[in-house]
């Protein structure tokens, strides 16, 4: 018994290290990618990002001095990730040894969110260039379109080719509710992207916000056993990390919608694949809150013909009040650390304590 114990703790610490050691090593990529996209592809082809919007006179007004800021600094994320990734397979499978004992790219655990990070992340590039190109980009219609077709391929893998049809709700169980699994799963994948679209609005906002939800479900991961999962998400934050190194306040560039995408698609595959996904709206309460405040303005600009905020997202009104942007930026951080705490803190609860008779 003390040996399985021994050998069972001495698994645990090389996988610790495996993730921090990927994580750390996908800061400094990203950092090195980071530099030369800056310096050499934004300096020839100069994305910048067009701030002006039709009848947001308050946005216009606290925004203008970012005109012109360059875009696209989410693709490094996604592309450090999937090189490492891939890179790390390619060695496994090509000289086994050590690199087998590396390398966490698995059919069941991380080939579909690598395979959404990529595939997300070079649809919202195609938005961003539009944009560079000042072609507007995506319309919000044509836009949630995009967003709902991704997010289908992801049902229809989860349905036909894993088989998974049910739904765990915390501390109540787990239901079969069948077909109706694939309009759950794209609701689900649609409403994170979308939400996460919204956050990105200040500089450093929404690197932190991502980063705090994929630390939680990287915890979360880890405890239900999927340590290669554990480990890809740790390589996500390594890459979050070396991007808010430009990105908080002055920003150098922009996530854009090739980084906001990528990784608010792969929140969500995330959060399905453990089932977690009915604690997002505590692991991503802020999101949650930016999406909350347009639906409301919204309802209430049909209904009332007026508004409830001076701007939304509600990042906006905090900035028409008055509150520095990095104020901002930190309190919304603190307040999705929170929630995503409370999140991981349910889950635990949920899975480790019996329930009472």
């Amino acid at each position: 018994m003390d040996v399985q114990n021994t050998v069972i703790e001495v698994f645990n610490i090389f996988n610790v290290v495996r993730l921090f050691g990927i994580a750390a090593f996908a800061f400094f990529l990203n950092l090195f990618i980071t530099h030369f996209w800056t310096k050499v592809l934004m300096a020839r082809f100069r994305p910048g990002k067009q701030i002006e919007r039709p009848d947001t006179p308050i946005f216009n007004s606290l925004h203008r001095k970012k005109e012109g800021t360059p875009t696209m600094g989410g693709l490094p994320i996604w592309l450090t990730v999937s090189l490492i990734t891939l890179f790390i397979a390619a060695a496994a499978f090509i000289y086994d040894g050590n690199w087998s004992r590396l390398n966490f790219l698995t059919r069941s655990e991380t080939l579909l969110p690598l395979g959404f990070l990529i595939l997300a992340g070079l649809v919202g590039m195609a938005d961003d260039m539009l944009g560079v190109l000042k072609r507007g980009g995506f319309r919000m219609a044509k836009r949630l379109v995009f967003f709902l077709a991704v997010a289908a391929v992801g049902a229809w893998w989860f349905y036909f080719k894993l088989g998974i049809t049910t739904v765990t709700v915390p501390f109540l169980g787990v239901f079969d509710i069948g077909w109706l699994y694939i309009p759950y799963f794209i609701f689900i994948m649609t409403a994170v992207a979308h939400s996460m679209n919204l956050t990105d609005g200040l500089d450093g906002l929404s690197g932190g916000v991502f980063l705090t939800m994929f630390a939680a479900l990287a915890a979360i991961a880890f405890d239900q056993g999927k340590i290669d999962l554990a480990i890809f998400l740790g390589a996500i934050m390594g890459a979050l990390v070396g991007f808010l190194w430009f990105n908080i306040y002055p920003a150098r560039f922009f996530m854009g919608d090739t980084g906001v995408m990528a990784l608010g698609f792969t929140v969500g595959v995330v959060a399905l694949l453990t089932h977690t996904e009915l604690l997002l709206p505590l692991i991503a309460v802020i999101p949650l809150i930016e999406s909350g405040s347009v639906i409301l303005q919204l309802i209430s600009k049909k209904v009332r013909k007026k508004k409830i905020f001076p701007s939304t997202p509600i990042h906006h009104t905090f900035e028409a009040m008055g509150w520095p942007e990095t104020q901002i930026t930190m309190r919304f951080w603190m307040l999705n650390a929170i929630g995503a705490i409370i999140g991981l803190l349910l889950f635990l609860i949920d899975s480790k304590i019996p329930p009472l008779r």
